[in-house]
């Protein structure tokens, strides 16, 4: 495969320029083929990258934006206002076909509002939704879960339609064979659940091209059990960081139990190279980078507070997009599973 270009929006985020550029010289490390084009403030980015040591400066562009999106913006006023910013641009860029995929840190709402806008989605598909890995107890093999936060209210299509794009993209892009999909809900019984997931379950159940495997709840997310795991928007981020929320709790409390009893340190010794690879298999820089699916372009959504290596895992999602060409993989079949199914699609282009 040739170049992957990919734009980045580099003044979104909590920490700016300065970690995004460090993130994008360990992307290009890994990727030697890439060529990153940071979308910014020209005078400042400029200013960055004078610093930058060794032969990367040939892997990297700079594209001028004279504004930005602040990450407490309404979406309706970037999307009216800031037609300039850093994260338009690079949204842009893909539309254009200057880039093959825009990564961001910036405003969720904001981003998802201004790629919807301006790259539209796929036919059949009504609304995007953003998926991310989440590490589970079977060592190298994530669930994938979708929508984590841009649908807060989705009906059963809706649903339905987040299955059939979950499915896809783990079985095409992450290699699982006839990846399993289950459906969050507060129990694993038919008779649980509100109306939209039991609608939800009668069309998948009904799909044979999805591999459905029923309800999950929300303790069997990181057993293992299931591939794909579809709820709409308000409950996967209610799940998302509730279960952030428990891993900092879990490793503050290790933390000091080790330093507050001083007879814990021999045993803190030992088990230290232990503590370090659960650490590592559960680290959430590892499984940074949520695909906002759906979109006739690549976008990839980063935490906010992303460090470098965060931030470049991100960098790496979107390359594995670009090499699979995920809209196209998306759009080729899901028309034909949503009318074979039966369930309700704008397939007008």
């Amino acid at each position: 495969m040739g170049k992957t270009i990919i734009a980045i929006d580099a003044m979104g985020g909590d920490h700016g320029p300065a970690v995004i550029l460090r993130a994008s010289i360990l992307a290009i490390k890994r990727n030697p083929d890439l060529h990153l084009i940071l979308v910014g403030d020209e005078a400042k980015l400029r200013r960055y990258l004078r610093s930058v040591k060794g032969d990367f400066q040939k892997n990297l562009s700079i594209h001028h934006a004279s504004q930005q999106v602040a990450m407490g913006e309404l979406p309706s006023q970037a999307l009216r206002y800031k037609k300039d910013s850093s994260m338009r641009v690079a949204v842009n860029l893909v539309k254009e076909g200057g880039a093959q995929a825009c990564v961001s840190a910036g405003n969720t709402g904001a981003l998802m509002a201004t790629a919807r806008f301006v790259l539209k989605t796929i036919p059949g598909i009504e609304r995007p939704a953003i998926m991310a890995a989440l590490p589970t107890v079977h060592d190298g093999k994530p669930a994938y879960v979708l929508d984590l936060g841009a649908n807060v209210d989705s009906s059963s299509d809706n649903l339905f339609q987040f299955a059939v794009m979950g499915s896809i993209v783990t079985e095409h892009v992450y290699k699982v064979p006839s990846p399993r999909v289950g459906l969050l809900n507060i129990g694993e019984e038919e008779i649980k659940g509100n109306y939209q997931v039991k609608q939800t379950a009668e069309l998948l159940s009904k799909c044979d091209a999805i591999n459905y495997v029923g309800y999950v709840e929300a303790d069997r997310i990181f057993s293992g059990e299931v591939d794909v795991i579809v709820c709409d928007g308000f409950v996967g981020n209610v799940a998302l960081k509730a279960s952030e929320g428990i891993l900092k709790f879990i490793m503050s409390r290790l933390r000091l139990v080790f330093k507050n009893n001083v007879l814990m340190w021999p045993l803190g010794l030992l088990l230290y190279p232990i503590l370090q690879k659960v650490k590592k298999d559960i680290d959430p820089r590892n499984y940074n980078g949520a695909s906002l699916l759906g979109l006739r372009g690549i976008v990839i959504k980063s935490h906010g507070s992303a460090d470098a290596k965060s931030f470049a895992t991100a960098i790496n999602a979107a390359v594995a997009q670009v090499e699979q060409n995920v809209p196209e993989q998306i759009r080729n079949r899901v028309i034909k599973i949503l009318e074979t199914n039966g369930a309700s699609c704008d397939t007008h282009e």
